[in-house]
């Protein structure tokens, strides 16, 4: 599967999840997004367990990063900046640091 497959899949399931929780009320709400949270966080160990895909720090653009960013961030969609340092994507094993942005490469690690 390509990576912009496994992008376009996250972010429709994304948006999905985002489009229940507009319904639901207020108090809800929070506790439906701690869900998803979680949920999305278990999908992106999974992904990376499986050996086909590798976190890929500072390739993001701002609000589409996936799962367990760095500090100023919770979860999926939260970077607040294209290519933040500490916000990943979850690419195919072995092309993050082929990855070129306007900052430099892809990062295995978190960048300062």
């Amino acid at each position: 599967m390509s990576n912009r497959t496994v992008s376009i899949l996250v972010a429709g399931a994304f948006v999905a999840a985002l489009g229940s929780l507009a319904t639901a009320p207020a108090g809800a709400q929070s506790s439906d997004m701690q869900k998803m949270m979680m949920q999305k966080q278990g999908e992106t160990v999974k992904a990376v367990k499986s050996g086909k895909f590798e976190t890929c720090f500072g390739v993001a653009l701002k609000g589409q990063n996936d799962c367990f960013a760095g500090a100023g961030t919770t979860c999926a969609g939260t970077s607040t900046t294209d290519y933040q340092g500490n916000a990943f994507k979850l690419v195919a094993k072995g092309t993050c640091t082929t990855i070129q942005t306007p900052k430099g490469s892809g990062s295995l690690k978190a960048k300062a």
